[in-house]
């Protein structure tokens, strides 16, 4: 697996975390279940699960929020995080969540688990119903931290991203702040966008790619399309300062190249892992980052959003799926010429050191 930094390329300035990925926030684990067959039907999908406070998010829930930068889209349990400010579950399959729940006895409540999709049916034959209760359970039982497999995998195996194979990415960002150093991770499932705005640390990539060596995928350009972007951090925030953060996320996506099109489902969840939150008889006390030390995090979300979507490019393969269709994967050895010979003074400028 291929990763951008592997090629010399460093999005932003702040550092990154031991293994540049949400998994750097501790307790938070990332597992996948893949699903490629041929027969009977053409399958080309998969799940991905993120699970903070080492998988215990059902005893342990943690404060979270959502930003809907365009809702042609779905995530479930939204209604619940709004109400409540609490995030119990994250991953997909709302009934195998449930009943995961509680064959392992990890609820004695009712669940809402979150749940989110991307479309995958340019590669993936969707009337298969391939997603079963079992490969979520394969995936809960693949959690794990350190290393996150990027790519086609889980989740991320049908995904088209900027007209390139595109799937999972993330990455993460360590951040000064006058309140204490942070950890801030970004995991996105990226299937959006067009060839054309694509960028790589500001450099028109989709623009300067051979586009006979490296076809699009289709004859029209792409005007619909998703991503969902989970977003987390060990800071104690509170369910506001949540939202907040995952608005920043919009930062990192249209540094990347998104727009946001009417047909697209862009969907941003943030969760903060830094309060406990389990049952309590009485009032609680919380903790909470001052917002005017939030800055350098909001700076973290837009840098490590737009890493990990690179890095969900860089990171695929090309892929042939249902009807013989084709996602080409973003040559890495052009990616890195063309990196190299665009004139440094047209790239993004640097921004002054600067901590708070």
């Amino acid at each position: 697996m291929t990763r951008l930094r592997d090629l010399g390329i460093a999005i932003g300035e702040l550092p990154t975390g031991p293994h540049n990925a949400i998994t750097d926030i501790p307790g938070t684990l990332v597992g996948h279940a893949t699903i490629i067959h041929d027969e009977p039907r053409i399958a080309r999908t998969g799940v991905t699960i993120v699970m903070p406070n080492e998988g215990d998010i059902w005893r342990r829930p943690v404060f979270a929020a959502y930003h809907s930068f365009n809702g042609c889209g779905e995530m479930t349990g939204l209604l619940w995080v709004d109400e409540s400010g609490q995030l119990s579950h994250v991953g997909t399959v709302h009934e195998a969540l449930i009943a995961y729940a509680q064959e392992y006895g990890h609820t004695e409540h009712g669940s809402l688990p979150v749940v989110a999709e991307t479309w995958d049916g340019w590669l993936n034959d969707m009337d298969g119903f391939h997603l079963k209760a079992e490969h979520v359970y394969r995936a809960l039982g693949s959690l794990a931290g350190g290393q996150v497999a990027e790519g086609n995998v889980g989740g991320g195996t049908g995904m088209i991203c900027h007209e390139f194979k595109g799937g999972i990415g993330t990455s993460s960002r360590v951040v000064e702040t006058k309140s204490g150093t942070y950890t801030v991770g970004a995991l996105v499932q990226a299937n959006h966008g067009s060839r054309e705005d694509f960028r790589v640390n500001g450099v028109p990539v989709g623009r300067l790619v051979d586009p006979i060596g490296t076809p699009v995928p289709w004859a029209e350009p792409a005007d619909s399309s998703s991503v969902i972007v989970i977003v987390g951090t060990d800071a104690p925030l509170l369910p506001f300062q949540c939202r907040r953060m995952a608005k920043r996320a919009t930062v990192g996506f249209a540094r990347a190249g998104g727009v946001g099109h009417n047909g697209s489902g862009d969907i941003f969840l943030a969760f903060a892992t830094g309060n406990e939150l389990g049952q309590a008889e009485g009032p609680r006390t919380l903790r909470m980052v001052p917002n005017q030390h939030l800055n350098q995090m909001f700076v973290a979300v837009a840098e490590a959003v737009e890493e990990a979507i690179v890095n969900a490019v860089v990171a695929a393969e090309t892929m042939i799926g249902w009807q013989g269709h084709t996602a080409y994967g973003l040559s890495v050895d052009e990616l890195a010429t063309i990196m190299a010979d665009y004139p440094s003074t047209d790239r993004r400028s640097p921004r002054a050191p600067h901590h708070q």
